[in-house]
C-alpha cells in the first residue's frame, strides 16, 4: 500500500494534489517526471553514498568532463581579468596571476591566448560569478557555483535541471553554513603510499589529509578511482605542491579552493527534506484551527496527531528499510549533479553527502 493511499482524512486530493505540486518530489510517494514523460516513484530517504550502483553511474568520460570544466572556469577568469585591466600580463596584474595559474595547473597556454581573444570580441561581457544553493534528495545538501554573463540565463537554466530533476532551490544561507572553503590538493590513492603522502603533506604544513572511503563491494575499477584529499591553507597550498613534485607524486589541484562539508550526510540523518515536506503541507491543510504536531524519525515517514476536537489520529507512512531506498536516493542525487555539471555556467557544485 502507498504512502498516500494511508493519508485518508488529511484533506481533498486536490489538497494533496497542491502540496504534492509545490513540495519536494520524495514527499508522500510523489511522482518525479524527467525527460521524456518517464515517471519515476521514490521513498523519502536520507543519503547514504558510495554504493556501487552511484559510484559506478557517469563514470565514463568523468576526467575528460572535469578537465574540459576546469578549462572553462578558467577561460572565464581570463576573460573577466581582460575587461577590468586589458590584454597585456605586463600592465594588468591580473592577467599576471592567470598566467602563474595556468603554469601551476599545467593549462595549455593556447587556452590563455583563445580567451584572451574572446575577451576583445564585440559584445562579450565580464563574467559575473554567483552561488545557489540547492536541497537534493534524503537532506542532502548541494551548492553550485556558477560563472556567467548572463545572470538570468543562468538561473533559469538551474531551475530548470532542478525542476526536471527533483531538486528544490534553498533560500540564501540555508545551506553555505553546512560548507566550509578550503585549498585542496587531490592524490589517487593508487599512486602514492598512505603513510608516505600523510607525513610529505603534514610537514609540508597541510591541514588534514582525508582518506577515501573502502567498501566491501569495492572492485577494483573502484579502488582506481579513490582520492586522497589533502586540505591545506592557501598561504601554504604552493610548498604543498612543490614537495609533491619534488618526491614525483602525481596530483590533481582545485584550479582555486573546494568546499568542503563540515559534517556529511549519514544514512541515519534527520531528513531536512522531509521537514520542508512537512512545512509545505500545513500550509495547505483545510482545518489550520486544530493543533498539529509532526515528527520526522527513523523508520517513519509522516506522523501527524491532531488535537482539538475528538481523538483523531493520522499516520501518513508505515515502516521502511532505510537499506531498501539508499541506492535509488543516491542515484537521484548523482543524476541530478551531473545534470547541473552539464550546464555551461555552472563551474562546480558540491555536496555534504558522505
Amino acid at each position: 500500500m502507498s504512502k498516500a493511499s494511508l493519508c485518508n482524512g488529511l484533506g481533498s486530493s486536490s489538497s494533496l494534489a497542491a502540496v504534492t505540486s509545490s513540495s519536494p518530489s520524495w514527499a508522500f510517494d510523489s511522482k518525479l517526471k524527467s525527460r521524456g514523460n518517464q515517471v519515476r516513484r521514490i521513498w523519502m530517504s536520507p543519503v547514504c553514498m558510495g554504493r556501487r550502483s552511484c559510484k559506478i553511474a557517469g563514470r565514463k568520460g568523468a576526467q575528460d568532463a572535469k578537465k574540459a570544466k576546469l578549462y572553462a572556469k578558467i577561460g572565464k577568469e581570463v576573460v573577466s581579468a581582460v575587461k577590468r585591466g586589458g590584454t597585456s600580463p605586463t600592465s594588468n596584474p591580473l592577467l599576471t596571476a592567470l598566467l602563474e595559474k595556468f603554469k601551476e595547473l599545467d593549462i595549455p597556454k593556447e587556452i590563455f591566448d583563445r580567451n584572451i581573444k574572446r575577451a576583445s570580441e564585440k559584445g562579450q561581457e565580464a563574467y559575473i560569478e554567483k552561488t545557489y544553493e540547492v536541497y537534493g534528495y534524503g537532506g542532502a545538501s548541494m551548492v553550485v557555483e556558477v560563472s556567467t554573463d548572463k545572470i538570468n540565463r543562468s538561473v533559469a537554466a538551474v531551475r530548470e535541471v532542478l525542476k526536471d530533476y527533483g531538486g528544490k532551490m534553498a533560500d540564501s544561507g540555508s545551506v553555505m553554513f553546512k560548507f566550509r572553503r578550503a585549498r585542496v590538493v587531490n592524490v589517487k590513492a593508487s599512486n602514492v603510499d598512505k603513510d608516505q603522502l600523510l607525513n610529505i603533506s603534514l610537514d609540508a604544513g597541510a591541514e588534514d589529509v582525508i582518506e577515501p572511503p573502502e567498501y566491501e563491494d569495492d572492485t577494483e575499477e573502484d579502488k582506481s578511482e579513490r582520492y586522497y584529499k589533502i586540505v591545506t591553507s592557501t598561504e601554504n597550498y604552493l610548498g604543498i605542491l612543490s614537495k609533491l613534485r619534488e618526491e614525483n607524486i602525481k596530483f590533481e589541484t582545485d584550479g582555486g579552493s573546494e568546499l568542503l562539508p563540515i559534517s556529511s550526510i549519514e544514512g541515519n540523518a534527520v531528513d531536512r527534506n522531509s521537514t520542508l515536506a512537512i512545512e509545505e503541507f500545513l500550509l495547505h491543510l483545510p482545518f489550520k484551527d486544530k493543533g498539529v504536531f509532526f515528527n520526522v524519525c527513523r523508520g517513519v515517514l509522516l506522523y501527524g496527531t491532531f488535537g482539538g476536537e475528538g481523538n483523531d489520529q493520522v499516520f501518513c507512512g508505515k515502516e521502511r528499510d532505510y537499506s531498501e531506498v539508499d541506492d535509488e536516493a543516491m542515484d537521484l542525487n548523482k543524476e541530478l549533479m551531473d545534470k547541473l555539471l552539464e550546464l555551461d555556467d555552472v563551474d562546480a557544485v558540491y555536496t555534504d553527502q558522505k
